[in-house]
């Protein structure tokens, strides 16, 4: 495993445990909009990577949810989610997570998705495979869409926009052995990867959001594509995740 994965990791670890110190006790909390919210320990979490990041690497690029894009022109970037599932972790709903990817030459080539309360560390390098805990994972080969436990998300102005994936949901609620709704896109990905969800879709993403995601299920076998079947990019706003089988069903009742 290269030297920039391995730090991320014990990156991401740390801050995941200054989370998990700080989960159910007091919070400021800021909004970003009406359902967006933003707490102290996300900002606590970042400037706790971002510190580390600058330590080890003080002339890679960063963009990061909370403060926005650092850009030095190295060919490395560092893609960080100081706390996907904010919402949860401000209801002391206990689905949260750290996410870190690293770009070379804007092409992902590492990730790691961190669940403190679980102590789950998802991680991937380009060509080598993606594991939780040291053991390699792969996505689910469930290839019939009404024996499928799938996981999906709802944007954040899903109050005023009429493109809020219900219809999405409803269809395939029905179609499928039911749809969770984690609140951590990072969490639904890694756990896509796992294969404790047969398939993921979601839409209005960031790319702080999927980067991680991204490389530790495509290593574990999975197929990413927008809603159009076209190959999926982290800043696209629609995504879903699954086996090449599995992905084309959801993607017939994502297209109707």
């Amino acid at each position: 495993m290269n030297k920039r994965t391995t730090i991320a990791k014990t990156i991401a670890y740390d801050a995941g445990q200054v989370l998990l110190r700080g989960f159910r006790k007091t919070l400021t909390i800021q909004h970003k909009g009406a359902v967006d919210l933003v707490t102290n320990m996300d900002l606590k979490s970042e400037k706790m990577i971002h510190t580390a990041i600058r330590k080890h690497f003080p002339d890679d690029s960063i963009l990061a949810e909370e403060s926005g894009s650092e850009e030095t022109g190295s060919r490395y970037r560092w893609i960080v989610d100081p706390l996907d599932g904010t919402t949860n972790y401000a209801h002391g709903y206990p689905v949260w997570c750290v996410s870190i990817a690293i770009e070379l030459d804007r092409e992902i080539v590492g990730g790691v998705i961190y669940n403190p309360n679980l102590d789950e560390m998802f991680y991937a390098q380009r060509g080598r495979g993606a594991f939780r805990n040291q053991r390699r994972i792969h996505v689910s080969m469930q290839s019939k869409l009404a024996d499928s436990l799938l996981a999906t998300g709802f944007p954040y102005d899903i109050g005023t926009s009429k493109v809020d994936n219900l219809k999405h949901f409803g269809r395939l609620y029905k179609l499928s052995r039911g749809v969770r709704r984690g609140g951590s896109a990072a969490m639904d990905i890694a756990y896509t990867a796992a294969g404790i969800f047969d398939g993921f879709w979601e839409l209005k993403l960031s790319p702080w959001d999927t980067a991680a995601g991204k490389i530790i299920a495509e290593e574990a076998g999975a197929k990413i594509t927008d809603f159009a079947g076209n190959a999926y990019d982290i800043f696209e706003k629609e995504i879903v995740c699954a086996n090449r089988k599995l992905l084309k069903q959801i993607l017939r009742i994502l297209q109707l």
